[in-house]
């Protein structure tokens, strides 16, 4: 199981571009896919609320993790979210750039950390010599 991952966050995550989405989009890739719950893919649209701990202002806040399974019910979509996360990403004034931290504690317990890095973006490299991997539309897998 994945014990920390990493989004950084786009234009179209924090509502710039001004479009409409239902939350962040989660890859599809297990590298990822281990940090969240498994969800049952039997029904449609499985989901879990998923309690995050944000330390630095000692807040908890809860995203639902979707699973948009109506391709295999009649629909198109075929993709993971974490959704409900615009006032937690405007009440840090979140930008583009800036990087979502998620991790897992001692106990399993859900922690979420925001890093201000839009004023320094950097292009990640596929595999940094730290050991992280990057994956497409920001996120990184930092222990696998």
């Amino acid at each position: 199981m994945t014990k920390k991952i990493s989004k950084k966050l786009s234009a179209n995550d924090v509502g710039t571009t001004g479009g409409h989405q239902a939350g962040i989009l989660v890859p599809r890739a297990e590298q990822v896919l281990s940090f969240f719950p498994i969800l049952d893919t039997s029904c449609k649209n499985p989901r879990q609320i998923l309690t995050m701990h944000e330390p630095a202002s000692g807040s908890r806040w809860q995203f639902p993790f979707i699973y948009y399974n109506n391709k295999f019910f009649g629909g198109t979509r075929n993709e993971y979210r974490l959704t409900h996360m615009t006032r937690f990403l405007r009440s840090l004034n979140a930008k583009a750039g800036d990087e979502l931290c998620f991790s897992r504690d001692e106990d399993s317990s859900y922690v979420l950390t925001f890093n201000r890095t839009s004023l320094t973006v950097q292009a990640p490299t596929p595999l940094s010599s730290s050991g992280v991997l990057v994956l497409s539309g920001g996120w990184k897998v930092v222990n696998f």
